[in-house]
């Protein structure tokens, strides 16, 4: 008799999610079947659910996917039954067209260039289900100590963001701003701390200064000119996907300043303003980054497991995703929304 499973469903573009009775997946060759005991919720998640994946419908969204291995594929001799592991938005490759022919590390760059890419929650299935059938390749060993709850937010908005501070290559005297508290920033701002940076939070949400400085920040500003007044940044972190919000922001990036794009707007273009100084005369840069690979994930899972970073989450049961979509669409999951499929 086929085993089924409790999974969220996102059934067509814009609609609810719903909870459905579905077969549990089996490891087939080089896949591990893991018990998920946390899977992230991303704003990215909302994107894909609106339609701007493609008509992926119907699939099971999540790719912050924390759990335990509980069977092993054909040919999977790296991971074994009871391994604590996660994995993120993509599993595997298929390593045989031009992109994989550089030979370039997993990373979400391989998602854009790959011919035919594993991506967790889009062409596969997604996390926020009881279990599911992962690449090994594409999972990472949790450090002792670590919790699957505080885990999970790792998998993306750390991931992202500790990609993003080390794309932007800080040296010791910079500073670095924050843009945006939620999901992501909450968590950049105690990376960037845990680094001795000075940190500069920016947000327009006055009840959120307090928080900021308790999460690390040295100063708060509400925007970019406030950010010039006292000194400007080295380096903008950019974790919101309000561009316009970004945009204003840069008029605080100081000389040799780097923009980081981590957030994601997929309606509408970065814009760079031409008033003031013009951006090419600050000999200023744009770096898009994306996930950069399993070492910046390791890194940022044992900055974890020594409590220099811990995601500040809302943890919901499956039966509860319609609730949880509802939070997250609209913005009023402040921060990071935690499935706990196993109760």
């Amino acid at each position: 008799m086929e085993k089924k499973m409790k999974a969220v469903v996102m059934t067509g573009a814009g609609l609810p999610w719903e909870v459905w009775e579905v077969p549990m997946p089996k490891a087939e060759p080089g896949q591990v079947l893991v018990k998920v005991h946390a899977s992230g919720m991303c704003y990215t998640d909302v994107w894909s659910t609106e339609g701007y994946g493609g008509d992926i419908f119907p699939q099971t969204p999540g790719h912050e996917v924390v759990g335990e291995v509980v069977e092993v594929g054909a040919g999977v001799h790296s991971r074994k039954v009871g391994d604590r592991v996660g994995t993120t938005w993509v599993q595997s490759s298929c390593g045989r067209c031009d992109y994989c022919r550089e030979n370039r590390p997993l990373t979400g760059q391989t998602a854009m260039n790959c011919v035919s890419p594993r991506t967790t929650g889009f062409v596969a299935q997604g996390g926020h289900a009881e279990y599911i059938a992962i690449s090994a390749e594409g999972t990472v060993l949790l450090p002792e100590g670590l919790s699957y709850v505080d885990a999970a937010p790792m998998m993306c908005a750390g991931y992202t963001t500790w990609s993003g501070i080390r794309d932007a290559a800080p040296k010791p005297h910079e500073k670095i701003a924050v843009l945006g508290i939620g999901g992501l920033g909450h968590v950049a701002l105690q990376l960037s701390r845990a680094c001795g940076f000075n940190t500069i939070a920016i947000t327009h949400s006055a009840d959120k200064h307090a928080l900021a400085k308790q999460l690390g920040a040295d100063q708060v500003v509400s925007s970019g000119k406030e950010l010039k007044e006292i000194g400007g940044a080295d380096i903008l972190l950019v974790t919101t996907n309000d561009f316009d919000s970004a945009q204003e922001a840069m008029a605080g990036l100081r000389v040799d300043g780097r923009v980081v794009l981590c957030g994601l707007d997929f309606s509408k273009p970065f814009s760079i303003s031409s008033e003031g100084v013009p951006f090419h005369m600050m000999r200023q840069q744009v770096i898009g980054s994306t996930h950069g690979g399993q070492h910046y994930l390791s890194e940022v899972l044992n900055l974890a497991a020594q409590g220099k970073v811990k995601p500040i989450v809302e943890t919901y049961t499956l039966d509860q995703a319609q609730e949880a979509y509802a939070r997250l669409s609209s913005g009023k999951m402040r921060f990071r929304g935690v499935f706990t499929p196993q109760g």
